[in-house]
């Protein structure tokens, strides 16, 4: 039986970075210690207003080829996950199909997937293997939140930066993908959003208003809730670690390593609390780079791996917008 395996990671970060001094100065109210304290982050890396998530897609793809001794030819498929896509159409992956020349018998498709792609994703090019459809899968995944972010929002420029990444997943690897996990509620759509610029609401609709706080609020700009946010959380990750361990029949303490959408460092700790796991089997890479939605995962894979950290089984899990969930686990070879 054919299996499927993470075989390559790289990522790319805008030069441009925006600090908790930079973020200070805008937000006097603000003290650098409590935000780095409550939210794990101190910088962030933020795209020009000329860059988009495919140019920062191409970057990320190129460094996989170079670092990795890789040949465009060798793709036979692309998966680009963003909800910040250069058009409505066409499909932003047929664009770096031939920026990347990859050759044209390569299928390459969009999918708008939040904090949860990169499960998706893997999920994707899982069933791509499995069913004799491709060998040799480039996941594309880049945001540029930023773009969307209210420039009053304290609270979103606090937390979101701009990043890609690419994983080159095949029938051989480093990684065997093992059994997932995955979960929607659209219930909760509207508590993490941008209401306006596409086809149910295509024209802004300029309705900016302040709260007491002077925390903005507009349709024309990302709204986060970010207390319905934290509670869905709380009530779904734990029971996605359980089910995600169930369908690959371990038991918690057989997991080396446990890698989850780094959201910020508030939630993440609670969540590692509540579910009880130790503080050396969790794996934290947000510091530097901030919350960067699908990003997060494949770049703490990255990042783990170059500190010999991922062995055994490592357990994965993505939440957030949709909203939307996944877990998987990777048996290390």
């Amino acid at each position: 039986m054919k299996k499927s395996f993470i075989k390559a990671i790289s990522y790319y970060l805008p030069e441009s970075i925006y600090s908790n001094e930079d973020l200070a100065k805008d937000f006097p109210e603000w003290s650098i210690d409590k935000i780095s304290s409550k939210l794990g982050i101190k910088n962030r890396h933020i795209v020009s207003n000329n860059t988009c998530a495919s140019d920062l897609a191409f970057l990320a793809a190129k460094k996989l080829f170079l670092e990795n001794k890789i040949e465009p030819d060798s793709i036979d498929f692309i998966l680009f996950c963003s909800q910040s896509p250069d058009y409505t159409l066409p499909t932003t992956a047929c664009i770096l199909q031939d920026r990347l020349s990859i050759p044209t018998s390569a299928g390459a498709i969009d999918f708008n997937q939040g904090c949860s792609g990169f499960i998706y994703g893997l999920s994707l090019a899982k069933g791509l293997i499995l069913g004799g459809i491709a060998n040799n899968i480039l996941l594309l995944t880049a945001e540029t939140y930023s773009k969307y972010i209210h420039p009053k929002d304290k609270s979103n420029k606090a937390i979101f930066g701009d990043a890609a990444a690419a994983t080159l997943i095949s029938i051989d690897g480093f990684a065997e993908i093992r059994n997932f996990s995955l979960g929607t509620d659209g219930n909760g759509a509207s508590n993490l959003i941008v209401k306006t610029g596409a086809a149910r609401n295509p024209n802004k609709s300029m309705d900016i208003n302040f709260d007491e706080l002077g925390n903005p609020n507009s349709s024309d700009y990302l709204h986060m809730n970010g207390s319905e946010i934290f509670n869905f959380t709380l009530e779904k990750v734990p029971l996605l670690i359980k089910d995600t361990l169930n369908k690959n029949n371990l038991f918690q303490n057989e997991i080396n390593l446990f890698i989850f959408h780094q959201a910020n460092k508030y939630i993440l700790e609670f969540l590692r609390k509540k579910i009880q796991i130790e503080e050396e089997n969790f794996f934290y890479y947000l510091e530097n780079i901030g919350n960067t939605v699908s990003s997060t995962i494949p770049i703490a894979i990255k990042e783990a791996k170059e500190r010999n950290l991922i062995k055994g089984n490592v357990l994965l899990s993505g939440f957030g917008v949709g909203y939307s969930w996944g877990g998987v686990v990777l048996k290390i070879s």
